[in-house]
């Protein structure tokens, strides 16, 4: 049988390589120059590949769809996948946070070893090779016509990624040729993405300081609900907030109602927790022993021991305590209120920034469209999705990526709905 895979990537190598195994004959299409051009910049250039939690967790981990994942991680799991590399030559390290990377930290070394397989399984791939169209009758596949030919095909796997990071190649082009077959897809919006803010100046002013194992509570200010909670990092940037902890809260902000007109009216609130190990008493007892040791001095020097330099002058000011007034002269209501504020550092969410900077995207296929346990459309026979091109999106640490291989293996088996 003729298998025709549109996308290079993770999901698109994937699936090639498992439809090869399947003894297909399998043409592999690709836009750029070359393979993986968006797996080589996972990870910070190290490629977070999976995680090491149970499959289970995945799901828990994937605020977009995914329950709709549950067949393909069974049938591909992180097990599966390192040993996939183990074999190719590959050994793997887990790091904090269950993420698993390779013993190199080369991001290159897990492109190479798709390559390898690829190469030993004959598989005939072609780059500088765009598809324009997907062509069908009476809703079966035929055949697709590139930038160069027509190829005709037994069986097409849809793998071209989503919209974030443009210049490697995703470009939407996906979302328009499963659109002319009659398929919805849900809005595009980015995912894993930094925020901007209101209060921008003030942002400004920190920009580049990392808060490490901080706490932080989204809440919609409309309905008083709590939107997401997390614990971790994140950093200031010029526009706003960033970070590991920032970027999964997007994930859940993406997906969440009537987002966009809340972020608008400025419901949308960051509460940061500068120190959740601590209550509001035991905090309140470390600012007084600071306070002894400090108690001459001036208000402005007595929080060294406290907060990060860059952040001092900002508490101070929100605190509305003078900060030439001597320590040994704050009332018992001032301090509580610092502590108050340290326990409930408040920011107002603005936007998403642009899909362009985003790691993925939210939005796609629909997957009321797509049999879950094939990946086979239910619109058109013989046609398959895998990867970002479907609607369903995850958390940052390694759970997209293993979307992109569990999809990928599942569309690659190509069984038919």
């Amino acid at each position: 049988m003729k298998v025709v895979v549109i996308g290079g990537g993770p999901a698109g190598m994937m699936a090639a390589i498992t439809a090869s195994k399947m003894q297909n004959e399998v043409y592999l299409l690709e836009k750029n120059n070359k393979l993986g051009r968006k797996l080589l910049i996972t990870g910070k250039g190290r490629c977070n590949i999976t995680s090491s939690l149970y499959m289970s967790e995945f799901i828990k981990n994937t605020p977009g769809n995914g329950r709709f994942l549950y067949s393909a991680f069974q049938n591909y799991t992180n097990k599966d996948i390192i040993e996939f590399l183990k074999k190719q030559g590959l050994e793997v390290k887990e790091e904090r946070g269950n993420r698993i990377f390779p013993v190199t930290d080369k991001s290159i070394d897990v492109l190479n070893c798709f390559k390898k397989r690829i190469d030993e399984l004959k598989i005939k791939y072609k780059l500088d090779t765009r598809v324009e169209k997907i062509l069908i009758k009476s809703n079966e596949v035929l055949g697709v016509r590139t930038n160069k030919e027509i190829i005709q095909t037994d069986k097409i796997i849809l793998a071209t990624g989503g919209k974030s990071y443009p210049l490697t190649g995703s470009t939407g082009d996906g979302y328009k040729i499963a659109k002319d077959l009659g398929h919805i897809i849900t809005p595009i919006k980015p995912s894993l993405v930094p925020l901007e803010v209101y209060e921008k100046e003030a942002c400004k002013k920190l920009q580049g300081l990392s808060l490490r194992n901080i706490g932080i509570k989204i809440i919609d200010g409309e309905r008083k609900k709590l939107i997401y909670e997390d614990f971790g990092e994140m950093v200031f940037t010029h526009f706003g907030i960033s970070g590991p902890i920032i970027l999964s809260a997007s994930a859940h902000l993406a997906r969440y109602k009537d987002i966009d007109y809340l972020l608008k009216k400025r419901y949308v609130n960051l509460s940061i927790d500068l120190k959740p190990a601590l209550t509001e008493e035991q905090l309140d007892d470390r600012i007084l022993r600071d306070f002894k040791e400090f108690k001459n001095k001036q208000f402005k020097h007595s929080l060294d021991k406290l907060l990060p330099q860059k952040l001092i002058p900002l508490i101070i000011e929100l605190s509305g305590i003078d900060e030439n007034k001597r320590v040994n002269e704050i009332t018992k209501t001032e301090r509580r209120r610092l502590g108050q504020l340290l326990k409930c550092f408040t920011i107002t969410i603005k936007a998403f920034r642009p899909v362009e900077e985003a790691i993925i995207t939210s939005g796609g296929v629909n997957v009321r469209e797509i049999n879950p346990k094939t990946m086979e459309s239910k619109l058109i026979k013989g046609l398959y999705f895998a990867g970002e091109i479907i609607d369903v999106d995850a958390y940052t640490g390694g759970f997209n990526l293993q979307i992109a291989y569990s999809t990928g293996y599942t569309a690659g088996l190509l069984q038919e709905n």
